[in-house]
């Protein structure tokens, strides 16, 4: 658990500065263009569920991007265009973010894993490779595991926390939480004359769920007064005169830069050019990202070829965890790069990413 949070700690700034979910749904009043080279369009996976796909265009593998918590396919407008000459590249928002639709259910891992194979199946991609970045771990790892004929590859990055892959031995917090949330809720509706299958439940509670929660518990009790969230930064009015302005100050917030494209799926634009209100509720936004934790599941076994890139120190305890229980994935670890480990160290993730892929069949 301490290795995923000290991994989320240093992005939450960020992602509550931009809010969780968004939705356009007007165009920019001062007549904006996002400079990146894709086509957009809309691909339905389920009903009255629409998910925005962006395609750069290229030839060779199809490779599928997915963003991470809060994050649109925009946030790879400019790592994106440097994959093409060799691949055709398309990016997914998932449901509850920028133009994607924004449905009350469906935040489940293997519902947002089933949501990739709708697109996948849509665009009649064959076997494409999966590239995601952090909590697109989930979906990375749905489809692996449910369908791996679907896909020929995976790369994680900085998404090969326990969301992606769980280890028995160390459990999580959050996915335990869950686990055990389901299972007292099939306990509360068990007839009254199932006396074998109380029994059974009982005995499963008691020898394995509420030890294991009991030591997530202890653990979470030592920690809890080391941890501490400050509070967002919020730009002041010089940074919301303008998007550019907004995007300086970001950049410096963050320490990279992210495309200003994405800034501008988290607010709108008043007509004077200066940055707007969010576009999406913050408490539908927390509504969401909760949705999705309880919706995480024990994913252990990865059936392709998978590359794994993590940010060290950062992510030091998660690489090892990955590598030990995924021996046949590829695991490269970058020194003291950010998160964002596809824009702070954009060369040496393509080199990594152009490796494995030319090595797969």
């Amino acid at each position: 658990m301490k290795s995923r949070v000290s991994a989320l700690v240093g992005i939450v700034a960020a992602v509550c500065v931009l809010q969780l979910g968004c939705n356009p749904g007007k165009k920019d009043p001062g007549g904006w263009h996002d400079p990146s080279p894709h086509r957009t369009q809309f691909v339905a996976v389920e009903n009255n569920v629409r998910l925005e796909v962006l395609d750069w265009g290229g030839s060779g593998r199809p490779l599928v991007l997915l963003a991470g918590l809060g994050h649109t396919a925009h946030v790879f407008d400019d790592f994106a265009p440097k994959l093409t000459a060799r691949y055709h590249v398309y990016g997914i928002t998932r449901r509850g973010c920028g133009a994607s639709s924004i449905p009350e259910d469906g935040y489940s891992a293997d519902r947002l894993g089933d949501d990739v194979l709708a697109v996948v199946d849509a665009l009649r991609l064959k076997r494409p490779v999966l590239v995601g970045h952090s909590i697109a771990g989930v979906e990375l790892s749905s489809v692996a595991t449910r369908h791996p004929e679907k896909i020929s590859g995976l790369i994680y990055l900085e998404a090969g926390y326990s969301y992606a892959f769980y280890d028995s031995s160390q459990g999580d917090f959050v996915i335990d939480l869950g686990e055990l949330i389901r299972k007292l809720e099939q306990f509360q509706k068990l007839p009254g004359d199932a006396v074998s299958k109380w029994q059974a439940m009982v005995d499963e509670l008691l020898q394995k769920d509420l030890p294991l929660f009991e030591k997530h518990l202890k653990e979470l009790q030592k920690t809890l007064p080391m941890m501490h969230v400050p509070p967002s930064p919020q730009p002041g009015p010089a940074d919301m005169a303008s998007f550019a302005a907004y995007h300086s100050w970001f950049t410096k917030l963050l320490g990279l830069s992210i495309p200003e494209s994405e800034l501008r799926q988290h607010r709108e634009s008043n007509a004077d050019g200066s940055v707007g209100k969010e576009r999406i509720a913050p408490d539908l936004s927390k509504a969401i990202a909760a949705a999705m934790d309880a919706g995480e599941q024990r994913y252990t076994d990865i059936k392709v070829p998978a590359l794994a890139v993590y940010a060290v120190p950062l992510a030091t305890s998660a690489a090892n965890t990955f590598e030990a229980g995924v021996p046949s994935a590829h695991v490269v670890r970058l020194q003291d790069a950010n998160h964002y480990i596809f824009i702070s160290n954009e060369a040496d993730v393509l080199r990594e990413v152009e490796k494995f892929l030319v090595g797969l069949p």
